[in-house]
């Protein structure tokens, strides 16, 4: 399968790494303005007299291809979805979907309307730690859910356009952790109460640590506490994870999975059982691998190949995880609770 690369900054080189490793998607040319990006991956993975363009549809004109990966600024992806729908040619976008609600909503329509495959990067379904946490939840060994804390802290100087975002943790980082609550509960939040602010020693232009409490369908709690101005003790990327349930609790911390529940009622406090290191399932791919394989065999399908799944995380549905990051900025913004529309 030939893919035209949108982008060779931090992203895609990420992008790039795994294609090349895994011989998913073969490249049949790159789009990035930088020639100084360009050069930099040319010589750190030896590409052979790569073909770069400046824009996507100088690509589009120049090469053949069947699908389009982008891994650039969100400001600028409702044009790629709107080229690469009239080529017919499915994309495999980074996230967020969108630097606005509004953008993302056309996005969406012109997925609709075309019906040429869209799906948008939430990589973190697919790591292995977090693909066992969902077959526990979803096997019911633990109960209903109630309360789920996540707490993620790194110290990141991010330049370029994440320098121009209010809210870069929540608009760029939080999106992966929001759509990851949708993806454990199966649920969409009922209403959020978010406050976010910069840390003085924060290397951020906008606000870089957020506190926020969704709630979900059940009275099912969801506290998220993060930071990308933290000074020390960062957490994995995908953060730490406990899930308060009806028969005991559910951890994932430090990419490792464990379980541990109540034996008996003491006189003033629960006697507890040891807790149980949970093995991570077994991913032939996991994480972007992941995506990309399934993103493959989706295409595949609809040429009329025989396997494939309609990915989980198509334009369609991931414009709710996205909604979740603008309501709670719209939370900050006012004090106040937001109700989902």
């Amino acid at each position: 399968m030939q893919v035209i690369q949108m982008g060779m900054g931090l992203i895609g080189n990420a992008w790039l790494r795994v294609l090349l490793k895994t011989g998913i998607m073969q490249h049949a040319a790159f789009v990035e303005v930088s020639q100084g990006n360009a050069n930099i991956l040319i010589e750190r993975y030896g590409l052979k007299s790569p073909k770069i363009f400046k824009t996507l549809s100088e690509a589009l004109d120049a090469v053949s291809a069947d699908v389009v990966l982008e891994a650039i600024p969100p400001a600028f992806r409702l044009d790629t979805a709107r080229i690469t729908a009239e080529a017919g040619i499915p994309l495999l976008s980074e996230k967020p979907m969108s630097d606005t609600m509004d953008n993302a909503r056309r996005i969406v329509d012109i997925a609709d309307e075309s019906g040429v495959l869209h799906v948008i990067a939430q990589n973190y379904r697919y790591k292995a730690p977090v693909q066992t946490v969902k077959q526990i939840l979803a096997s019911g060994e633990m109960g209903a859910v109630q309360h789920v804390t996540v707490e993620h802290y790194r110290g990141l100087h991010l330049p370029g356009f994440h320098q121009q975002m209010r809210y870069p943790l929540l608009q760029d980082m939080s999106i992966h952790h929001f759509d990851l609550m949708r993806f454990f509960l199966g649920e969409e939040y009922e209403t959020v109460y978010g406050r976010a602010w910069n840390p003085s020693w924060s290397t951020h232009a906008g606000n870089a640590s957020a506190a926020v409490i969704f709630t979900f369908p059940g009275d099912v709690m969801v506290s998220y506490d993060a930071s990308w101005a933290s000074q020390g003790m960062p957490t994995t990327w995908t953060g730490n994870w406990r899930f308060e349930c009806e028969k005991g609790v559910l951890n994932l911390r430090d990419d490792a999975v464990s379980i541990q529940s109540a034996d008996n009622q003491g006189d003033h406090e629960y006697a507890y059982r040891p807790v149980k290191d949970i093995p991570a399932v077994d991913l032939k791919y996991d994480n972007q691998a992941y995506l990309a394989q399934e993103f493959y065999e989706a295409v595949n399908r609809a040429n009329g190949a025989n396997g494939g799944n309609t990915p989980g995380t198509t334009v369609q549905d991931n414009i709710y995880s996205l909604q979740m990051v603008f309501d709670v900025i719209e939370s900050c913004e006012m004090g106040q609770v937001v109700t989902r529309a």
